[in-house]
């Protein structure tokens, strides 16, 4: 069962992330007693290829966080993570280009490399949560990312 995203309210103090609350109705006397749970905020994904994004997001999504990656390496438009998705929290994860070779069949070369990282520039800029990945393990980097998820809360 996926959780209901609405938009975060925007204030100069920054975001401030709107209530969820059940369908249900609620005896009069009694509105003042009611628990509500705070809404996870919308999570985007962004690094080159063989970084660790799908890996992270299928984590992620294990643990019921709302999770886009966003294909910002593909794309010439700088800004295309915020135009298609606009995350409450953006995430970059990076990693050196001799280790996107030992994790992937990749054939690709130092410039395709490069040409990636000129186009995540953007994102890399506006990110929330950078964690270069080369030395962390599948299990460390989704922790960083939950830890910063629940300080942010």
């Amino acid at each position: 069962m996926g959780l209901a995203r609405h938009d975060p309210i925007r204030t100069q103090a920054g975001l401030n992330y709107p209530l969820q609350v059940g369908l249900v109705r609620i005896p009069e006397g009694m509105q003042s007693q009611v628990m509500t749970t705070p809404k996870l905020p919308l999570i985007g994904l962004v690094g080159p290829c063989a970084s660790g994004k799908s890996t992270l997001r299928e984590g992620l999504e294990r643990l019921g966080y709302a999770v886009r990656h966003i294909a910002q390496e593909h794309s010439y438009v700088p800004d295309m993570w915020k135009c298609i998705t606009n995350p409450d929290l953006l995430v970059f994860l990076d990693v050196s280009y001799p280790v996107t070779c030992r994790r992937s069949n990749l054939n690709w070369s130092e410039a395709d490399f490069a040409e990636q990282q000129q186009r995540l520039a953007d994102a890399r800029q506006h990110a929330d949560l950078l964690i270069q990945t080369d030395n962390l393990s599948i299990q460390e980097v989704l922790q960083r990312v939950v830890s910063f998820v629940e300080q942010r809360k």
